[in-house]
């Protein structure tokens, strides 16, 4: 099957369209290439799969680890490994993310397929985290090549808290390159800043990560998959759309997560600095 395999890079940053493969019943060189596509193209659409059994959609994420029971969405009767992502249920995420960035090791791969599609509108936009690091300035990389950051949630419905600290830039355990680790949704917080200096850099870097010139963007149909690395990757869910929206999603746990050690220690306010406590991060969901 591998020769009948036809992959359509859809932008100039990241992302490709295939066909010709069937992920319910895909071979082992079939899923060789894939994962090269993977981490040749970051993310990959597969537009004509038809519905993908939950038993065939878990089976697909095993091949690349460890796959996730998600502490707080909504699963799939008889599936707790597919979460259920409902736009009339809080699934609507207009904000620009990568996925559980909170966990000391964030998710590897997210595969998702749309199985209730409105018929214009929610389309998903991704980005390339490597391109926005290496396009930063040398002094600029300097930087934030010794910095970490925290990473927060707050799930007010359930309960859920969770905060982890990680590198700034973290580098791509398959590939070796670097990318930017921060997003709007989770990321606090760089502790070895004062808190106004945290703010502006990380406004500047969030800002910068979310440009066009790093991006793509995928038009949904019923039965679209859509996958992505999850460590060099953020994601947006456009909200331009009234009806239901509904998706499975698996998704496979995260492996070390490396990058340079801090090279300063965290700040410690003087008496009457504005600090980290001021600022908090919720989300509902995803």
């Amino acid at each position: 099957m591998v020769a009948d395999i036809d992959v359509q890079p859809v932008s100039g940053a990241l992302g490709a369209e295939v066909r010709g493969v069937d992920l319910a019943t895909l071979t082992d060189s079939d899923f060789e290439l894939v994962h090269a596509l993977l981490l040749e193209h970051l993310v990959l659409f597969f537009p004509d799969q038809g519905e993908l059994p939950p038993a065939a959609h878990v089976a697909f994420g095993r091949r690349f680890g460890e796959v996730e029971v998600h502490p707080y969405l909504p699963k799939v009767d008889g599936y707790p490994e597919v979460a259920l992502i409902e736009s009339d249920k809080g699934g609507k995420v207009d904000c620009w993310h990568t996925d559980m960035t909170f966990q000391p090791t964030p998710p590897i791969v997210s595969i998702l397929q749309l199985v209730t599609c409105p018929p214009k509108g929610g389309d998903t936009m991704f980005t390339n985290q490597y391109l926005v690091y290496e396009r930063l300035s040398a002094p600029l990389r300097e930087l934030v090549d010794g910095l970490t950051a925290v990473h927060t949630v707050t799930v007010r419905e359930t309960g859920f808290s969770a905060s982890t600290e990680h590198p700034l830039v973290r580098e791509h355990p398959e590939t070796g390159r670097r990318s930017l680790y921060a997003n709007r949704l989770f990321t606090s917080h760089i502790p070895q800043l004062s808190r106004n200096e945290s703010d502006a850099l990380l406004q500047h870097l969030v800002e910068f990560s979310e440009g066009p010139q790093f991006s793509c963007r995928f038009r949904w149909r019923q039965g679209a998959v859509t996958m992505w690395d999850n460590r060099v990757t953020q994601h947006y869910a456009v909200n331009d759309y009234t009806e239901r929206r509904v998706g499975r999603r698996v998704t496979v746990l995260g492996d070390q997560h490396k990058g340079n050690p801090a090279r300063w220690n965290h700040f410690q306010p003087a008496d009457g600095d504005r600090y980290w406590p001021a600022r908090v991060n919720a989300s509902a969901g995803y």
